[in-house]
Order: structure tokens, then C-alpha cells, then sequence
């Protein structure tokens, strides 16, 4: 057949796959797991011979020798989302970051605003008609596929087969190479009381019915570990994990109810176990889908009883969520959070949660302030957010006065702090 053909006359060794990379060429590599690691290795060892070159990522999970403030004038890490790999190298400013919307990031790659001369991405092995899914990070990725001079895939039998718009065909690949070790896998992040009481309250408001986006983190978890009683919840997410999995394992997952694409999963990376990547492997019941697809807010927002569940380190007395800086210092990125939070909003019946535990370091601050600190990157605007919560209730604010947030947002905070925020909400005339 002549794609096999095609498969054999483009298989190479990773050393000579990265040759396909230009100086001055911007390398895009998918979200998380989705990342290739015997290509982005090949990379770290060459680095030294290249000029100028960029790899740009919304969350890197390993920290390649690349990744190294004595070569960024040969090989630089331009982060879109930082992450554990990226974090320290962003906060000490040898890493560069590109502030964006996850669900626009395609958009900027079609206007040439984010380079993408190069993809280097992991790859499930070819069909019979010459196809292969990537589907662990499909996000921003198909974008950079209808762009790129040179499309670059790791080809691993390990890497599930999805459907949905997340397959690319031999004749778009200008290199494969091959490798069998296992999918990275993420464990679920711990959960204490904090984050218990947490997903309790957002349970509580949770409807049968209703279709989930639920982040990554300790928070979101809680909130799923406690929806099993629910029924017939569906599932349209950027981000599939092993919580989302254990929902569907328990029967509380059907998707029967969904509006907007019934029966179907939908997300657009995943991040978990072994267990959930052959889950994925040629499910009908799971689509995986571009982001401009998933986190657009007006398709999403199509999923009646839309349900948003997000974390956050800082809210101000207006509601002004910092997700994802430590005042001026970065910690992570805006990701979907703001593109999910308008979609809820925009669903019939939607609710948007952002969730935090009310303290910081060991109870001695308050993450509800009267403003959020110098620097902070307001992540979800006041005009945006809907539901706050804490270990200490909930605070509704859409359709609330100045006032009425304060309030709102004062009465879910730790009660050692309440008393302060009063008196500075007084202060700034919001009480």
C-alpha cells in the first residue's frame, strides 16, 4: 500500500529527525504527556549546534536538558502555561512566556502571531489508511500541523488511537521515528479536609444532568470524588484525567443528557494513568478535539447546565481571581480557566466555580484580600466570575453590586481574618 510505503521512506532515527529543524525556527510540541521525549532528547543533545530556536508549549511535565539557562541563545523554551519544568526558569526570566487564552492559541498560530515552523509530537501508530491520532494532545497542535514547513511524530504503540479531529495522515509528515517505553503518566493530586470541604459545597450545587469541565488539581478532584451519587453528568473538558474516568467507571457518566454532542466525551489533551490512555484507545463514546474547538465559549457554551470547576490562589473583594501568578512572580497561566468560566456563563443553567482554600502558609494569610497583590495576573475578570468558594461556603457574585460581593466574599473567608477584611472593605467605601 502506498502509505506503507510513505511510513518506510519517512521512518529515521531521532538524531537525523531533528535536522528537519531550522535556526530561527519555533517548535511546537502538545500539552503534557502529548510531548514527545526521544525526539525532544535528540533535541537537548543537538541544542548546542542550533541558533535562535524556540519550543513552545502550554505545559511541559519534563524537564529535557534543553530546558538550560547556559544555552538559550541556541535553544529556548517559550512557555504558553509554566509548569514544574518551566516554573523556576520563568521566574528567573530565562524563560519566556506568551500570555494567551488556551482556546485562541490556534487562532494566533493560523496569524503567524506564535511561530510554528516545526511540530514535534508523540503519535499513535498508523492506521490502514494512513492515519495517526495524537490524541493525548491534540489542543493547539492540528493548528500547527496545517502550518508547519515540517511535521515531526514519535510514533509509540503505547499512545491510544482516538477519534475525533486529532488525526494527521503520512502524506502531512515529513519524519517519523519510533519508540515503545510508556505514556508519562500523573497520579491524582492529593486531597486533604480543606479541599474535601471544598468539593462538598460544589457537589452540593452540582445538578444531575449537567456537563462538567473539571481542571487539574487537588480542588477539582474533591469535587469529583463526591459527585457519584449524581446522574447521567456529561463530560465536555479540556483536560481528560483518571478522575473524569472513575465517574465514568461508577455509571454517573453517561452523557445521555447532553445537548450539545450527546453521548460523547470531549476534551482536548489528557493527562493520567495507563488505564485511562487504553480507556481512550478507539472509544466511540470519547471525541478528542482541537481547543478552539472544546474551550471556544460559544460552542461550549452550548452544553446546557454547563458546570466550570477551577482553582485559584487570590481573589480580591470585587472578585478578581490571580490563578496564576504569586503577586508579580509567575507560577502557572491563564489555560482555560477564563474560557470556561464565559462558556458556563453562557450555557443555560451553566454555574462557574473557582475554588481556593481560604488561607496560605500555614493559615497566617488570607488568599481573600481587599486587593490582590502588586504584580498579580488577574486571570478571571470581575465581570466574569460567578461562584467562589471555600472550605467556609459559598459566595455567589454574578449580578452582585460592589457591596453585596464584599460581603459575599468576607463571609466565606477564614473566620481569624474577617473581622480585618471588614474594616479595609470599609475603608475602600465597599461596605
Amino acid at each position: 500500500m502506498a502509505q506503507n510505503e510513505l511510513y518506510r521512506q519517512k521512518r529515521t532515527s531521532a538524531a537525523d529527525a531533528v535536522r528537519h529543524v531550522r535556526n530561527g525556527d519555533t517548535v511546537i510540541v502538545p500539552t503534557g504527556a502529548g510531548e514527545p521525549p526521544t525526539l525532544l532528547t535528540a533535541l537537548s543533545e543537538q541544542r548546542r549546534s542550533f541558533r535562535d530556536v524556540k519550543v513552545s508549549q502550554i505545559l511541559a511535565v519534563r524537564k529535557y536538558d534543553y530546558i538550560d539557562p547556559e544555552t538559550v541563545e541556541c535553544v529556548r523554551h517559550v512557555a504558553l502555561f509554566y509548569g514544574s519544568a518551566t516554573r523556576a526558569g520563568g521566574q528567573a526570566g530565562w524563560i519566556d512566556f506568551i500570555p494567551n487564552y488556551f482556546s485562541e492559541i490556534p487562532a494566533q498560530i493560523e496569524r503567524g502571531q506564535i511561530g510554528a515552523e516545526v511540530v514535534f509530537s508523540l503519535a499513535s501508530p498508523m492506521d490502514d489508511e494512513g492515519y495517526f491520532s495524537l490524541s493525548i494532545g491534540t489542543d493547539y497542535t492540528m493548528a500547527a500541523v496545517a502550518k508547519a514547513r515540517a511535521v515531526v511524530l514519535e510514533v509509540n504503540p503505547n499512545v491510544p488511537y482516538a477519534f475525533g479531529n486529532c488525526r494527521v495522515h503520512i502524506s502531512q509528515v515529513a519524519a517519523l521515528i519510533e519508540s515503545e517505553e510508556p505514556v508519562l503518566e500523573v497520579g491524582l493530586p492529593t486531597i486533604g479536609p480543606v479541599q474535601e470541604a471544598i468539593g462538598k459545597h460544589v457537589a452540593d450545587l452540582i445538578e444531575d444532568g449537567s456537563t462538567l469541565q473539571i481542571g487539574y488539581g487537588g480542588i477539582p478532584d474533591a469535587v469529583v470524588m463526591q459527585l457519584t451519587n449524581k446522574r447521567d453528568l456529561g463530560i465536555h473538558t479540556e483536560m481528560i484525567g483518571d478522575g473524569i474516568l472513575s465517574l465514568v467507571e461508577s455509571g454517573t457518566v453517561t452523557s445521555r443528557r447532553k445537548n450539545y454532542l450527546p453521548g460523547k466525551i470531549i476534551a482536548t489533551f489528557a493527562l493520567g494513568s495507563q488505564k485511562l490512555y487504553r480507556f481512550m484507545h478507539r472509544n466511540p463514546a470519547l471525541e478528542m478535539h482541537p481547543v478552539n474547538f472544546t474551550n471556544d465559549p460559544m460552542l461550549a457554551g452550548q452544553n446546557d447546565k454547563l458546570v466550570s470547576i477551577n482553582a485559584t490562589l487570590q481573589v480580591d473583594l470585587l472578585g478578581q481571581c490571580g490563578s496564576e501568578s504569586l503577586g508579580s512572580s509567575p507560577y502557572s497561566g491563564t489555560g482555560g480557566q477564563a474560557d470556561f468560566v464565559r462558556a458556563a456563563n453562557r450555557s443555560r443553567g451553566g454555574k462557574s466555580f473557582i475554588a481556593l482554600p481560604a488561607t496560605a502558609k500555614n493559615g497566617t494569610l488570607s488568599r481573600i484580600a481587599p486587593v490582590l497583590s502588586p504584580g498579580t495576573h488577574v486571570t478571571t475578570s470581575k465581570n466574569d466570575v460567578n461562584y467562589v468558594v471555600t472550605e467556609f461556603g459559598v459566595a455567589q457574585l454574578r449580578g452582585k453590586s460592589g457591596k453585596q460581593r464584599a460581603q459575599e466574599l468576607i463571609g466565606i473567608a477564614h473566620p481569624a481574618f474577617r473581622e480585618e477584611l471588614r474594616s479595609q472593605a470599609k475603608a475602600m467605601h465597599l461596605i
